[in-house]
C-alpha cells in the first residue's frame, strides 16, 4: 500500500508560536515551509524535500509563501446564535442613532409567525437606552431587538400586548425589568429577566435555523476557523435569543455531525440555565435526563462534536448592572455592585448554590464554564472549584469566561485550582470608553490580565464571543496585541502580547481547554491535521493582519475552503 501523503501544502512559513514572551512569528528565515498529512494527521514538517514523498493521489497547495498556521480555535462562539444573528435577524448594527434603530423597525417586513427580530443594538453606538425604548416602534406588528450582547432586549407596546406583559412591571431575580414611571413596563428586559420575552416568542423554523449553521460555518471556515466552542446549548437556551440556543438546536447541530455536514470542530456546553437563576436542582435533573450524552448515542466522534461540560451564568454584565464586583461602579441602576445571578435571596444563600452547581458537574466528570464578568463573582467560583477539587481532585479544567481578577493573588488561587480562563479582547477594544466610564480608569486597565496570566502558567485564551462581536479572529489577536479601545490607545500597557502569544491563544490554548491539546493546536507531526493558510506571512505591524485572508482552511486533512 502506498504511504504517500494524501495532501501537502507547501512553498509557504510556518511561525513560532507559543506563550514565551521572546517568540518572533514573524521570523521566516529558518522556518519550515512544509506540512504533509496523511490520514487526517500531520505526518511531517520540513522544507520542501517532503515534495519528493507525494504520490499521484497527492493534493499539493502552494502557500505562496503565505504563514501556514494550526487551525484557529475560537474557545467561545455562540456559533448557533451568531448564525441566527446574521442570516435570520434584521441587523440593527448600520443604525447609528435611535432614531435609526425606529426607522428600520417601522419598515421592517414581519416573518410568517407575524414578529419582527431584530439584533445589533449597542449602548456603545446609540447611547444609554432611552426611557420608553422602542415601545412606539413599529405600532403594527410585535416586534422585539436584541442588543450587541446578548444580555438584553427590547419589545414594542405590540410585542408587549401578544405577550401577555400589561400592567404593572414584574421583577425578576437575577434579571432587570425597565418600568415606566406609571409602574408598566418599558420594553426593556436584560438577563433572567429576558426569559419573560423569549419565552413567550415563536420558536423560529428548523430548516431555516439548519441553513444558517451551515452558510455561517463556511464563512467561519473562509476566516481560518476550524475549531470552536459553544458555550450554552440547552433548555436554558430557550430564554436566550427567541430560543435559538435551546435544546432543539443542540439536537440540529448533532444531526450535521453525524450526517457528516459538520465540518468544524464543536465544543459543547449544556445550559440548564438562562442568564440568571441557575441552581443545583435544575443541574441535576438536566445531568440525570442525560443530555450530555446525545452525540455519543448518535455515533458522534468526539473529535467531530464533543458534549464537554456545563455552562453557568454567575452574574451579568456591567452596563446592565447585573456585574458582581466588590466595590461599586456605575450602572444603569445607579450607583452600586451587583450580585450573583444564582438563585436565593442573599449573596450567603447564592454562593453556597454556585457551590452546588459546580460540585454537580464535577461529580459527573464534566466541566463547567461560568460567566462571571465581576471580581466578586470570579472569586467566588475560583472558592467553588477549589472546594470542589478538595473533595475530589481531577484534571477537571473547569474555566471563568470574561472574568475580572482584583489582583495577582486571584490569579495565582485560578492556576492552582487548574481552572482555566477564557476572554474577549475584541470587546473590550470596542466597549473600552463605555466600559471606563462604569469601572473607572484603575479597574478598566486591570480588565483583561493576559500577560499576568501566561507569566504564571496559565493557559487562558481569547476568543470572538460572536455575535457580541465579529467572529473573525483577526481582530481578537490584534486587539489582544495593541489594547488599543474606543476609550484610547495601548501603548505602553503591561497587558499587551506578542504577536506568537496571542496566536497560542487561538490555537493549542483553546485546545488545552477542550482537553485537546494532544490532538489538534499546533503545526506538528502526530496531531491532527487542521491547518489556516493565509496569504502572505505573519507582519511585524499587526494592524495589517486584519488584510491577510485566509486562502485555505483544512480540517483533518480535508479541505473546507479555498480562495
Amino acid at each position: 500500500m502506498s504511504t504517500a501523503p494524501d495532501l501537502i501544502v507547501t512553498g509557504g512559513v510556518v511561525p513560532e508560536i507559543g506563550p514565551a514572551a521572546g517568540l518572533d512569528a514573524t521570523r521566516t528565515q529558518g522556518r519550515p515551509s512544509t506540512v504533509a498529512v496523511r490520514d487526517g494527521l500531520i505526518t511531517a514538517v520540513g522544507s520542501d524535500e517532503l515534495l519528493d514523498s507525494a504520490g499521484p493521489a497527492t493534493r499539493v497547495i502552494d502557500a505562496q509563501g503565505g504563514a501556514i498556521l494550526p487551525g484557529l480555535n475560537d474557545g467561545h462562539l455562540h456559533f448557533a446564535a451568531s448564525a441566527t444573528a446574521r442570516h435570520l435577524l434584521l441587523p440593527l448594527g448600520a443604525a447609528g442613532t435611535w432614531d435609526a434603530v425606529k426607522a428600520a423597525l417601522n419598515t421592517a417586513r414581519p416573518g410568517a409567525d407575524g414578529w419582527i427580530r431584530a439584533h445589533g443594538w449597542d449602548e456603545t453606538v446609540h447611547g444609554p437606552v432611552p426611557a420608553n425604548a422602542l415601545l412606539d416602534a413599529a405600532p403594527d406588528h410585535p416586534a422585539v431587538a436584541y442588543d450587541q450582547t446578548g444580555h438584553q432586549l427590547l419589545v414594542n407596546a405590540a410585542g408587549l400586548r401578544a405577550l401577555g406583559l400589561t400592567g404593572v412591571a414584574r421583577s425578576v431575580d437575577g434579571g432587570v425589568t425597565g418600568a415606566l414611571p406609571d409602574g408598566g413596563y418599558s420594553g426593556h428586559f436584560a438577563d433572567a429577566a429576558m426569559a419573560l420575552v423569549n419565552g413567550g416568542l415563536p420558536p423560529l423554523p428548523t430548516h431555516a435555523l439548519r441553513q444558517a449553521l451551515l452558510t455561517h460555518q463556511a464563512e467561519l471556515h473562509a476566516l481560518g476557523l476550524t475549531s470552536y466552542t459553544e458555550p450554552g446549548l440547552g433548555p436554558g437556551g430557550d430564554s436566550l435569543l427567541g430560543g435559538t440556543c435551546g435544546t432543539p438546536t443542540l439536537e440540529a447541530l448533532v444531526d450535521l455531525a453525524a450526517s457528516g455536514e459538520l465540518s468544524l470542530r464543536a465544543t459543547v456546553l449544556l445550559l440548564f440555565n438562562g442568564t440568571g437563576g441557575a441552581n443545583a436542582a435544575d443541574t441535576r435533573r438536566g445531568l440525570e435526563e442525560g443530555l450530555h450524552r446525545l452525540a455519543l448515542e448518535r455515533g458522534v466522534h468526539p473529535e467531530r462534536l464533543n458534549i464537554a461540560g456545563v455552562k453557568v451564568f454567575a452574574d451579568g454584565t456591567p452596563r446592565s448592572g447585573t456585574a458582581w464586583m466588590s466595590t461599586a461602579y456605575e450602572s444603569p441602576c445607579g450607583h452600586g455592585c451587583g450580585h450573583l445571578a444564582i438563585a436565593g435571596t442573599t449573596n450567603e444563600e447564592r454562593e453556597t448554590q454556585l457551590g452546588l452547581i459546580i460540585d454537580a458537574v464535577h461529580a459527573a466528570g464534566l466541566q463547567a464554564g461560568v460567566h462571571a464578568t465581576g471580581d466578586a463573582a470570579t472569586l467566588a467560583l475560583v472558592g467553588a472549584v477549589e472546594r470542589a477539587q478538595s473533595r475530589a481532585p481531577r484534571d477537571a479544567r473547569h474555566y471563568v469566561i470574561h472574568g475580572a481578577f482584583p489582583d495577582h493573588h486571584a490569579l495565582a488561587r485560578l492556576h492552582a485550582a487548574g481552572m482555566g480562563y477564557s476572554t474577549n479582547p475584541a470587546i473590550r477594544a470596542g466597549a473600552g470608553a463605555l466600559m471606563r466610564s462604569l469601572l473607572g480608569q484603575e479597574r478598566f486597565d486591570a480588565q483583561q490580565p493576559l500577560a499576568r496570566s501566561l507569566s504564571l502558567g496559565l493557559r487562558p485564551n481569547i476568543a470572538s464571543d460572536a455575535p457580541v462581536t465579529t467572529p473573525d479572529w483577526r481582530s481578537s489577536v490584534t486587539a489582544a496585541v495593541t489594547r488599543n479601545t474606543s476609550a484610547g490607545p495601548g501603548e505602553g500597557d503591561p497587558e499587551r502580547l506578542s504577536l506568537a502569544q496571542a496566536l497560542f491563544l487561538m490555537t493549542e490554548a483553546p485546545a488545552w481547554q477542550d482537553h485537546a491539546e494532544r490532538r489538534k493546536g499546533a503545526v506538528r507531526p502526530g496531531l491532527l491535521a487542521d491547518l489556516t493558510v493565509l496569504s502572505e506571512p505573519l507582519p511585524r505591524d499587526v494592524s495589517r493582519l486584519a488584510a491577510l485572508p485566509a486562502t485555505h482552511t483544512v480540517v483533518g486533512g480535508r479541505l473546507v475552503h479555498q480562495l
